[in-house]
């Protein structure tokens, strides 16, 4: 007897689903990617010498690289709380994990900005020992690691409800210490997991747009970062400027995309020859 299956055979299903990747992913990419090797060397290399260009792409670069890491460190401690312990609140943590995911990239701009403003609750105790956050590269960096934590969380969670406890349990009891077990037994485990939330928290901070210009001030060379240059640039007519900018930003995405699929390869890998 023939299997029945609730959705259309194999070759109708790959059709519409490649041609509605086509459409909605891949021909917007195409047509960027076209446009941007129209530029030529010489038109890439009169946008990259800009000086406010290189100052927008360092910020950018450096500040989703510095949140990226921090969202990987605190959500690596989120989810092992979240997996390892039971308490009140277990579900409302586990919920909130999320809320970046749901919460308008503006609404939580604008949130951030009032907090940590020097009027607000926070930012006023702050500026009070010379501690500046909102309006300055510390609050870019806060601002991507509010949106990049989640990728971490999600990530490192089904790892760790996989492991269980059984491989830390057997290593005590042949007498490996907390630190020998944590260095020897489970971060070997979370490594793949947690490589691939921080390339993903990396590759979302760095085209973030809409939680980064309330807070970020916005100056040209100091806390102006690249997303918002392209739409200054589109705004000023210079077309060229703003497509060599959002390539570039495109290759890098990619470039993270594809080293979180290769991941999973090279640790299994090395696991075989291990």
């Amino acid at each position: 007897m023939r299997d029945r299956h609730p959705l259309p055979g194999f070759g109708l299903s790959l059709g519409l689903g490649m041609a509605w990747l086509g459409v909605v992913v891949l021909l917007p990419l195409a047509a960027l990617a076209v446009r941007a090797a129209g530029l030529g060397t010489r038109g890439w290399l009169h946008v990259i010498r800009d000086e406010r260009v290189q100052a927008a792409l360092t910020l950018s670069f450096a500040a989703a690289f510095v949140a990226a890491l921090l969202a990987a460190l605190v959500g690596a401690l989120v989810a092992w709380v979240i997996v390892r312990y039971r308490y009140p609140g277990r579900r409302l943590l586990d919920a909130l994990v999320d809320l970046p995911f749901a919460l308008p990239t503006a609404v939580a701009g604008i949130a951030l900005t009032a907090i940590y403003a020097p009027s607000g609750w926070v930012g006023k105790l702050l500026v009070a020992h010379g501690i500046k956050i909102a309006y300055a590269t510390p609050g870019i960096v806060l601002a991507l690691v509010f949106i990049g934590l989640p990728f971490v969380v999600r990530s490192l969670q089904p790892v760790l409800e996989t492991l269980g406890r059984e491989p830390e349990e057997a290593a005590a009891s042949l007498g490996a210490g907390r630190f020998t077990t944590l260095r020897r037994v489970v971060l070997p485990e979370l490594l793949p997991a947690w490589l691939t939330g921080f390339s993903l928290a990396f590759a979302r901070g760095l085209g973030e747009y809409g939680s980064v210009i309330f807070i970020a001030g916005n100056l040209p060379y100091k806390t102006e970062i690249a997303p918002l240059l392209i739409t200054i640039r589109l705004e000023e007519y210079d077309y060229d400027g703003a497509i060599a900018i959002a390539a570039l930003l495109l290759v890098t995405s990619f470039l993270c995309l594809l080293a979180i699929n290769l991941i999973p390869l090279l640790f299994g890998r090395g696991g075989r020859d291990g």
